[in-house]
């Protein structure tokens, strides 16, 4: 009688941890490369078993609703087929979730509890507090071409006057105006620098971002270009903007970007390439990869193998004229051939979504060739996502090939893709580096940029 008893208030305590403490909100903290993700799943109880959504705040998706939940002997299982996304965990008897998510046959540990979870919050010294000793303005433009428009910010010494100007131009991926990422925001950095040093600054939301119009997800490079375009053509329209002194930034992509604008406008009088490709994006991403999984340990044997596979990916893309179902065909079946069905589908999406598909045939060569203007390129030595030994010589072998005169490269010491002074340059180190941008960094651009504009 008395084993009965246990026996029913053990199955009393089951079905209330089964049928109770699993609904609600659980909140857990993705550990991803470079960042944390903070993940919140909303399961709730209905007439057929249980249904569920995700949130992710830090990337502002809310309400992602879940296609299948169940739990089972404690064990809560949730997926998003369409996505490659699932969780699977276990409910423990102190109320913690232990499993892991997988997206596109990758997994990380992500334990869920009914607790808010707070992400760490490291300190960000440069960045410059109101009041600003400078003028500044929220502005918009359009971009008449594509029917989008550009929300920013422009930065001028003062109010009144006839300032050299520049435009700040992000790399791969939504920014906000100050390039905000990771905890980070180097173009408000950038543009305080600047402004301080007789500068004006326009700095922008990407597409789709913020306060910006359009859609990112279906842009390439060239759209981007043609919002900096844009952006150009407002300057010209300021009384404060000295004309013959109009220059780019770009970082990363953004450095692909400026020379597609100077090579086809002759009102850009200097640009300036931070992290800039000089190599066709295949090549790039190539040695990218190669880079951060031998500082992540990689064995050379998996690296050796995983540029095998991902170069002939490439070559797929780089033989086709256009990105149809066909190639996506041809992509997915090659990798299949290699790896397992599921992460051959995710891969596939990864390298022939219009952006990708884009920069990977992309040779900056072309571009670079076009520009005219004085140039000045520099990359950190320590950089993995764009390596700058051989992207510098590649920049400077295009831009004097193509006679221009006016170059200047330089590889500085110790700094990553980020420019921030780093031990290894890995990606997993740029949120938890309390410098956002490097001051000698600053100086280089400040310095060279004054000179031009003389």
């Amino acid at each position: 009688m008395i084993k009965t008893i246990l026996i029913i208030i053990t199955a009393l305590f089951s079905f209330i941890m089964n049928g109770q403490e699993i609904t609600g909100q659980w909140n857990g903290l993705l550990k991803v490369p470079g960042t944390q993700l903070r993940v919140v799943f909303h399961v709730n109880k209905t007439e057929n078993g249980y249904s569920a959504t995700m949130d992710s705040p830090d990337q502002k998706a809310i309400g992602i609703p879940m296609e299948k939940a169940s739990f089972e002997n404690s064990v809560l299982k949730l997926e998003m087929p369409k996505a490659q996304i699932s969780y699977e965990g276990t409910l423990n008897k102190d109320n913690i979730i232990i499993g892991k998510f997988t997206q596109g046959g990758q997994s990380l540990e992500l334990n869920l509890s009914k607790e808010i979870i707070q992400k760490q919050v490291f300190a960000r010294p440069q960045e410059p507090q109101k009041p600003y000793p400078y003028y500044t303005e929220d502005v918009k433009f359009e971009n008449k071409t594509d029917k989008v428009v550009l929300a920013g910010t422009l930065s001028l010494p003062k109010k009144e006057g006839n300032f050299p100007a520049v435009i700040l131009i992000s790399g791969s991926g939504g920014q906000n105006r100050d390039g905000e990422t990771l905890g980070h925001k180097p173009f408000l950095i950038l543009a305080d620098f600047l402004t301080k040093n007789g500068f004006a600054v326009l700095r922008f939301d990407d597409r789709g971002v913020a306060q910006s119009t359009g859609d990112i997800s279906k842009a390439t490079t060239a759209d981007f270009a043609r919002d900096v375009q844009a952006g150009v053509d407002y300057l010209q329209t300021r009384k404060e903007i000295n004309k013959n002194k109009i220059g780019l930034i770009g970082h990363s992509e953004g450095g692909v970007i400026a020379p597609i604008v100077a090579g086809n406008s002759k009102a850009i009088d200097f640009i300036v390439l931070l992290a800039g490709p000089g190599l066709r994006g295949d090549k790039l991403v190539l040695l990218q990869k190669e880079a951060i999984e031998r500082v992540n340990g990689v064995s050379e044997s998996d690296i050796q193998k995983s540029q095998e596979i991902f170069r002939g990916a490439y070559d797929i893309i780089i033989a086709s004229e256009t990105n149809d179902e066909n190639l996506k065909k041809n992509v997915k079946d090659f990798f299949a051939s290699k790896l397992n069905e599921d992460y051959a589908k995710s891969l596939t999406a990864q390298i022939t979504n219009n952006w990708m598909y884009y920069f990977l045939r992309m040779d900056p060569a072309v571009n670079l060739a076009k520009v005219k203007c004085p140039v000045l390129a520099l990359n950190g030595s320590k950089d993995l996502q764009v390596p700058a030994t051989v992207d510098l010589e590649a920049i400077k072998k295009t831009l004097l090939k193509a006679g221009n005169k006016n170059v200047t490269t330089k590889e500085l010491a110790d700094l990553n893709h980020a420019f921030q002074e780093c031990k290894t340059g890995s990606p997993e180190e740029y949120e938890k580096i309390e410098q956002t941008f490097s001051p000698l960094a600053l100086e280089e651009i400040s310095s060279w940029m004054v000179l031009q504009t003389k």
